[in-house]
């Protein structure tokens, strides 16, 4: 090559190189097919994850007789899924980014398999519980980055909302079907097959995910805020198990008091850690919207009141007064529908009245049916509790989707994806916090029924609260 073609040869190399890149960076243009087999493998996903939210709840008296567990045992098998999903929700998105969403997508579907599966065959409660934790962390994968995968996968607006919708249905028909589900699987066959079922579901949606779904682009500049998930999960660690532990030894216990004592301050570790990392998995900056900031803490006191009084409702229907474990999914089904009735209103409900008034009716109405629920006592008829449960249900149902889409709405797109994360996280927190702190209620000194009560008189409070965090921090948009 002469020295004057040489320059030609540079320029040809660095348009081709250029072209290539361009190329790259549009839409893969994918069969219809292929496509929803993608949505396919996302919304098993979503599915398994809900799915075990709510479908322990009524295998825990039944395991606990297989083991013979305390009631802060039972607190802990619910409690340590939701911690891990809650713990490692934010990292397992920035993962997704930085080694590519179908990777670890299908990694995180591995990882629940194979830990449903130590489930199913535990051959003691802590082997269980160990197993529940690696649960938790195969669902905290799992969510963002089957979000990220259908996001890539419809890049179409209007597909991607549709695509969006029937991943949100699934998750919330199986979070629906979850008690009656395990009811009639632990009729039929025992408690192990609540986690049995996970494997043809979980295989299912591994092979759809590595045959069809088309993996993201990498970002290597995308960091692990190592330092801050490792005080995370220590700090709701110690969160959780001071509330367990109170219930059995008492508030002033010494070990309960040094794990509130670490809970601060780790918590304060946690905070200095996030202010001054450059990478931070829980942005900090985010807060400083009202809006984001009142959905957010609505987001966290809704779930502390609303699965931990499943928790406590699924050992009052069993303990209490006697219900099978099928009887008991059946006695949820109506609240459970409920959820799934209101969830597909609120979009008309918001359109008349805005988002503002649909989250605090929403929420004004779980907080009069948690006292109408007061009047509960041993062998009271279920006839007589049906009603307000399908409230609180109904009231769950009609505030979430205005709330999700307030949060998201009050950042800028780019931060979509954190601010989806950080409501996961919250509102898997307060699951965690409902279930330790309902559950310790239960064992103290006032006994089962007095603990309920003064649940149901907490959960009607922490809705009041999120009505008032709502009505301050969101504006009220003209219709």
């Amino acid at each position: 090559m002469s020295i004057s073609a040489f320059p030609h040869a540079v320029a040809a190399k660095h348009d081709a190189t250029s072209l290539r890149h361009r190329i790259a960076r549009l839409p893969e243009r994918r069969s219809p097919t292929a496509k929803s087999l993608t949505l396919a493998a996302m919304s098993l996903g979503y599915v398994v994850v809900q799915l075990d939210v709510t479908v322990v709840n009524v295998a825990i008296n039944s395991i606990g007789a297989t083991y013979g567990g305390s009631l802060a045992d039972l607190q802990w098998i619910v409690n340590a899924y939701t911690l891990t999903f809650a713990a490692f929700i934010l990292t397992a998105g920035a993962l997704g980014d930085r080694l590519g969403a179908k990777r670890v997508f299908v990694l995180g579907f591995a990882i629940f398999v194979l830990a449903s599966l130590a489930c199913a065959l535990a051959p003691a409660l802590w082997v269980l519980i160990v197993a529940r934790l690696c649960q938790g962390i195969g669902a905290a994968v799992l969510v963002p980055n089957s979000l990220a995968l259908l996001n890539h996968a419809y890049p179409d607006e209007a597909e991607r909302h549709w695509a969006v919708g029937i991943w949100a249905a699934g998750a919330s028909f199986s979070l629906t079907a979850g008690p009656l589900v395990g009811g009639g699987l632990i009729a039929l066959v025992g408690w192990r097959a609540i986690f049995l079922i996970n494997l043809p579901v979980g295989l299912a949606g591994m092979w759809l995910a590595w045959r069809y779904a088309s993996e993201t682009a990498r970002s290597a500049t995308r960091t692990l805020d190592v330092p801050g998930q490792v005080v995370a999960v220590l700090a709701l660690g110690c969160l959780a198990a001071a509330m367990i532990e109170s219930g059995q030894r008492g508030w002033r216990d010494p070990w309960v008091v040094a794990g509130f004592a670490a809970f601060v301050g780790l918590a304060a570790l946690f905070l200095t850690i996030e202010f001054r990392s450059k990478g931070p998995m829980l942005p900090l900056s985010l807060f400083r919207n009202p809006a984001f900031s009142a959905t957010a803490l609505a987001g966290l006191l809704v779930n502390v009141g609303c699965y931990g009084l499943i928790f406590v409702f699924s050992l009052y229907f069993q303990r209490v007064n006697h219900l099978s474990p099928l009887w008991t999914g059946m006695a949820f089904a109506p609240m459970m529908a409920a959820i799934v009735v209101t969830n597909l209103a609120a979009a008309r409900v918001t359109a008349a009245i805005g988002a503002q008034l649909t989250i605090a009716t929403g929420a004004a109405v779980m907080a009069a049916s948690c006292i109408g629920l007061l009047v509960m006592q041993q062998g009271s008829s279920y006839t007589s509790l049906c009603i307000q449960l399908i409230a609180l249900g109904a009231g769950l149902g009609l505030l979430v989707p205005p709330l999700t889409s307030t949060l998201l709405g009050s950042v800028a797109k780019k931060y979509s994806g954190v601010a989806s994360g950080v409501l996961n996280a919250m509102r898997q927190t307060g699951s965690v916090l409902g279930v330790a702190l309902f559950g310790s209620l239960l064992g103290g000194s006032a006994g089962f029924m007095g603990g309920a009560k003064t649940a149901l008189l907490i959960s009607s409070g922490l809705a009041l609260c999120a009505l008032a965090a709502v009505m301050i921090g969101v504006p009220r948009r003209a219709n």
